[in-house]
């Protein structure tokens, strides 16, 4: 009975709290005015905005473009900005992606980060040329139940330099139940040498705000506006022997490196393990095995974690740390470059680190 009770007791104070942070939210968004704040930017160039909106969202309405893989939801930790003054204390929902030297350095995540008064902060100077496109959407594959692919060509004229891995960020505009203009992160799959046209693999995420308007409201021939490119997750130039390794939509990345180890003719041994649960997760295994044609030291090993009996599959089963753990026996020489989930990607770099792989030589990108 008494459990009862403090279950209950918790549950009131946790509805209370719930109650009054949105009550809070909603007190601040109608009814406090900050006024004209202005932002100063690297000490030469001032904006003015309206007060009450978080950082990241007044520097992106003055087309200044932060990465925010997760937009702007504070949950990818990339949209760190160094705020001189006038930002207010450092939030709880900052320090986890903030390193010590970086806290006593000013750098905070801008997505956290209210202009309720003049800002002074500096930015990478690269972050200038980061630019927003209309382009068209030209074809939508679906590639599995749950993986289409966008590709999407740039306005006549134009064109978007990026290296091999690196993204972009989509804008979903409002629709249905959204109200109001999102951004999201996507990995470039096309080949870096397409600078008119790009292509995105994109996997629908349950309720998410951008996958829903990308797989329910977006038609071939509509505008889609793309920022970017963004990332340094790219290929590194050394003699070492690459490894990919990648599931679901994380072969995006892995697919334009492909790209430009075809078409710059790199000799490096390369090896590409793609894991999916089942065969119906499996796609571009033709493209893959083009890349074995033509590149004589590539190889691609997909492999099922719960391959099915009506799968009929021969090849590598299993999760793909356990792939990798028996195909990698010397990671001394090794560059490694990974694609996928957190849980994934942690999970390979212990193996890759068992096997002599070196820290700084394993690169990767979480979604």
């Amino acid at each position: 009975m008494m459990a009862v009770e403090v279950l209950q007791t918790v549950s009131i104070i946790t509805g209370i709290s719930v109650f009054l942070a949105a009550l809070l939210t909603l007190a601040e968004r109608f009814l406090l005015n900050y006024g004209t704040c202005k932002i100063t930017i690297n000490e030469d160039q001032v904006l003015e905005v309206k007060g009450g909106n978080h950082l990241l969202g007044s520097l992106i309405q003055n087309n200044i473009f932060i990465p925010s893989a997760c937009g702007g939801r504070g949950s990818c930790g990339l949209c760190k900005v160094k705020v001189i003054s006038g930002g207010g204390p450092l939030l709880p929902t900052e320090t986890p992606y903030l390193t010590n030297e970086e806290q006593e350095d000013n750098v905070r995540l801008s997505c956290q980060v209210k202009v309720r008064e003049d800002l002074v902060i500096q930015i990478p100077e690269e972050l200038f040329s980061i630019r927003e496109y209309a382009t068209v959407v030209e074809k939508i594959e679906d590639l599995t139940h749950d993986i289409k692919a966008l590709y999407l060509r740039l306005p006549e004229g134009e064109e978007v330099k990026f290296k091999a891995g690196q993204y972009v960020q989509i804008k979903a505009p409002q629709y249905g139940k959204s109200t109001e203009e999102v951004y999201r992160a996507y990995s470039i799959a096309s080949s870096p040498s397409q600078h008119d046209c790009i292509q995105l693999i994109i996997r629908k995420v349950p309720e998410g705000i951008c996958t829903t308007y990308v797989f329910d409201y977006l038609k071939e021939g509509d505008t889609l506006h793309i920022n970017g490119p963004y990332g340094d997750f790219y290929l590194r130039e050394s003699e070492r022997e690459i490894i990919c390794i990648a599931g679901g939509s994380g072969l995006a990345p892995i697919k334009s490196i492909l790209h430009q180890i075809e078409e710059e003719g790199i000799q490096r041994k390369t090896s590409f393990f793609f894991g999916c649960v089942g065969k119906r997760d499996l796609y571009y295994v033709d493209e893959m095995k083009a890349f074995e044609d033509k590149l004589p030291n590539f190889r691609f090993i997909p492999a099922l974690s719960g391959a099915a009996e009506g799968d009929d599959w021969t090849g590598e089963t299993g999760l793909i740390t356990e792939v990798v753990d028996r195909h990698v026996t010397d990671g001394s020489n090794v560059e490694a470059y990974l694609c996928g989930s957190p849980g994934m990607i942690d999970a390979c770099i212990r193996v890759l680190l068992s096997k002599g792989v070196a820290e700084e030589n394993i690169y990767y990108d979480k979604f």
